[in-house]
């Protein structure tokens, strides 16, 4: 068993004891994205505050408001996260960053942030078994990054998606996924595991993975990469003593089926472009210019 850690400063204030925050949050998510959408397409023109809030529909103070509840950072700071220098530059810092995270071996501790991730892996036989015999509970929860469906078993989360369609698409995507699982809804069970991840109620989550060796390999090395970090999916192949494996990797992050938590967000291509992340490439800029606002923040 691996212990790893998470972003875990995930959690907005509570306004009020009647308050949902995450509801409140995947409300602000809504208009951040078609912000971002409007930044990134914009890009070459540098688009002004007053651009961005004319788009988003909402007065430039009411905008610096949103920006600063849902980030903690004012939408210029923010801006400066989606460009391409600030991901070539945290990219350029990607060696020593695994350097450091690996010293303390695969199997130590690695407390960068408050929730402690750790995980088991399906044995080879469970893995051909496919989910046979499984039981999986599963539950759709706002979270500060939009709509989610979450599926546990008694051995740990399996899966967790960002959903941008409908929560019926989403559920027969995931029972396609696990064709030989049984999947029952509990909407509280799953409510107190996304409290867990996203307001900070425990110290820990525990992950069921289900992957090749390989593909546990890579995705061990994802969750060695600290929250703010970015690096390459050549780093990543290094990290895991196969130089020569990116092809391989960038195969892995694609077949993983829990989003933030496994934080393939975290590796790009060499070239630093944000493309090609399956929960789309609106939602990396948004994890990772957040985790970097955050990351500034605790380090201010």
């Amino acid at each position: 068993m691996t212990f790893m850690s998470a972003p875990a400063a995930l959690r907005p204030a509570r306004s009020n004891a009647d308050a949902d925050p995450l509801l409140d949050t995947s409300r602000d998510y809504a208009r951040i994205a078609k912000a971002i959408d409007f930044i990134v397409g914009q890009r070459p023109s540098h688009p002004s505050l007053d651009d961005v809030a004319d788009h988003v529909g909402l007065s430039p103070f009411h905008l610096q408001r949103l920006f600063k509840r849902w980030a903690g950072v004012s939408p210029k700071q923010f801006m400066s996260y989606l460009t391409l220098d600030h991901a070539k530059a945290m990219m350029r810092q990607s060696g020593s960053v695994l350097d450091v995270t690996y010293d303390v071996g695969l199997s130590g501790p690695s407390r960068l942030h408050d929730l402690f991730v750790t995980f088991e892996a399906m044995t080879p036989g469970e893995y051909k078994a496919q989910g046979a015999n499984l039981t999986i509970t599963y539950g759709f929860h706002d979270t500060p990054f939009g709509r989610a469906l979450i599926l546990a078993t008694p051995r740990g989360v399996c899966g967790l998606d960002f959903i941008d369609g409908s929560d019926g698409s989403a559920l027969k995507t995931a029972q396609a996924q696990w064709p030989l699982s049984r999947f029952a809804a509990d909407q509280d069970g799953t409510a107190r595991l996304m409290a867990d991840i996203f307001e900070g109620c425990k110290t820990s989550t525990q992950l069921l993975l289900r992957g090749t060796n390989f593909q546990v390999q890579v995705w061990s090395a994802l969750m060695r990469i600290p929250a703010g970090s970015i690096v390459s999916y050549g780093d990543i192949a290094r990290a895991i003593g196969k130089p020569s494996a990116s092809r391989a990797v960038g195969e892995a992050l694609a077949t993983n089926l829990i989003a933030l938590l496994v934080p393939c967000h975290r590796v790009l291509r060499s070239t630093g472009l944000f493309k090609n992340y399956k929960w789309s490439p609106t939602r990396r800029h948004a994890l990772l210019a957040w985790e970097a606002a955050h990351r500034e923040s605790a380090t201010a």
